[in-house]
């Protein structure tokens, strides 16, 4: 009797959930958390009109959802002053990204990132044979320079920039971004993920022509609009790119509740104004917290705040573990030196009070440990 026969590529990639969830965690813990501060998750919650608008799409929820997303393709297509053959709606941005990097990346192929960027993508690469090449973050920035000379060395079809940045919260303003869009190499695609731009300040995100060949723009309704349990994103591109989608996306990927949410979201822009003063006030407040603790906040643009703690990974790593004993559930950046960080979300008011009651009583654990 035998099992089921591997692709040689799958058989000798590791078995890994990359992030350990606060689900598990807390399973592990035998207790919950009582401030979830670690998933850069909008605790405000999703408009109260999308909230409404899902639970009447609920109803319906013994059909499937609308294969094509016509109405958020083409309610995005009109916020945005496009098309919408210029816009492709998936399973979060996490999704897209695996579905351009199955279009794009075959075995061997050259594929461009910053070494401490977003894992999620160097997954999708390494799941489809590609060979990543990483360059080193430019003090707390990403460097878009080091990333188009390196895409030009190596022949790459795609470079990965987020803007703003997870893990540091840093960001380029749209001048940084349009540069590093005409220095693209020629057959090479720049992934421009803006999951925090509805966060980030005026000037962030350029003006950048939907038909760009060089680019593709990846944006989320699980960041300033609350609804990252919904997976809902979105990538805006040239024409010929999006349809190239449609040859190998899930059709039926996204769920009617999750359509009708998104729908609504974009439609309470009032709400998303409110969330983005609540976000700003929790990173002020954050920033106070770590100042008042010895900590060195590092500016952000995103919904959360990362800490320079003043020493190596090694001690970042003792003041997470001890802050996660005290119910406070936060992350940390995973590559040298970022490391020496932990990442905060932000939050409510009563999560950021048990956060500033935490911290010092962590750091003094570490100092001892």
């Amino acid at each position: 009797m035998t099992g089921p026969r591997y692709t040689p590529l799958v058989d000798r990639l590791p078995a890994t959930v990359p992030f350990v969830g606060p689900e598990t965690q807390e399973r592990a813990r035998h207790r919950p958390f009582a401030a979830r501060l670690g998933a850069n998750e909008s605790v405000f919650g999703p408009s109260p009109e999308a909230v409404e608008a899902m639970a009447k799409a609920a109803r319906e929820v013994w059909m499937y959802g609308d294969p094509e997303n016509h109405d958020l393709r083409h309610a995005l297509a009109a916020h945005h002053g496009i098309g919408p053959e210029n816009i492709v709606v998936g399973e979060g941005i996490d999704g897209l990204l695996g579905y351009l990097v199955r279009m794009l990346v075959g075995p061997g192929d050259a594929v461009v990132t910053s070494d401490g960027a977003y894992p999620t993508f160097n997954f999708h690469v390494a799941g489809f044979g590609g060979t990543l090449h990483k360059v080193p973050y430019k003090g707390d920035h990403e460097d878009p320079e080091a990333l188009t000379a390196k895409a030009a060395e190596t022949g790459a079809k795609l470079i990965y920039l987020a803007n703003p940045d997870n893990p540091l919260g840093s960001w380029h303003g749209a001048v940084t971004i349009v540069r590093m869009i005409e220095a693209v190499p020629a057959g090479c695609l720049l992934v421009l993920d803006e999951a925090y731009i509805d966060l980030a300040p005026d000037g962030t995100a350029p003006a950048i022509d939907a038909q760009d060949p060089r680019v593709i723009r990846m944006r989320t309704f699980s960041k300033g609009y609350g609804m990252a349990g919904a997976r809902v994103g979105y990538a805006i591109g040239a024409a010929p790119l999006v349809t190239a989608f449609n040859k190998i996306r899930n059709h039926f990927g996204m769920c009617r509740i999750s359509q009708a949410g998104a729908l609504a979201a974009l439609a309470d822009q009032t709400y998303l104004s409110e969330v983005r003063k609540r976000v700003e006030g929790a990173r002020r407040e954050l920033g106070q917290i770590a100042r008042l603790n010895g900590l060195a906040p590092l500016p952000s643009a995103t919904n959360f705040v990362t800490m320079d703690c003043g020493a190596d990974g090694a001690f970042a790593r003792k003041v997470l573990a001890e802050l996660v004993a005290r119910d406070i559930f936060v992350r940390m950046p995973f590559v040298a030196p970022h490391d020496r960080s932990i990442r905060v979300s932000c939050g409510r008011v009563q999560d950021l009070t048990l956060f500033a009651a935490a911290l010092p009583e962590a750091l003094a654990a570490a100092r001892q440990a």
